[in-house]
């Protein structure tokens, strides 16, 4: 599997303008082995994103989650945009620890993407996780999120 991460990027701060208000920056798009799909999706430090502790605010950190997950989707299944439309089921998250600083939300596919195109062709409905590690600049975990999509027939 190729991915222009660049073109990836483009395409979610297109479609979802609150990452550019947020100022998200697009850090990797790749793939991974058994047709995995990995994103890093980077929150920079700002004062218009803090909580009343000092740190990214909850609805700020989610966003940063779901966005990388969504980077995932698109840059996994972006090929099928013309037969079907992508969209979040439900997600949760864990908020484990204080985030302070730039935040990095690296997203990962958790089954094949064939497997889900398999089940798209043969006319069902797929839903499958994405699982999300939301973690400081230099490594500590702060959060995950399991963000479920599903892709949707036109």
């Amino acid at each position: 599997m190729t991915i222009d991460s660049r073109q990836v990027a483009a395409g979610m701060l297109d479609a979802v303008p609150f990452a550019r208000t947020l100022g998200f920056e697009f850090v990797e798009v790749a793939p991974e082995a058994k047709g995995g799909v990995r994103a890093v999706v980077r929150m920079p430090d700002s004062p218009a994103t803090h909580n009343h502790v000092g740190g990214p605010h909850a609805g700020a950190i989610f966003t940063l989650g779901e966005t990388a997950s969504g980077a995932v989707v698109l840059a996994a299944f972006g090929q099928l945009l013309d037969r079907a439309v992508p969209l979040a089921v439900r997600a949760e998250i864990a908020y484990r620890k204080l985030a302070m600083g730039p935040v990095l939300a690296t997203a990962r596919l958790a089954r094949p993407a064939l497997d889900v195109i398999e089940e798209l062709e043969s006319g069902q409905r797929p839903e499958f996780d994405v699982e999300v590690e939301i973690a400081t600049e230099d490594g500590k975990p702060t959060s995950a999120m399991t963000v479920v999509w599903t892709l949707r027939p036109n």
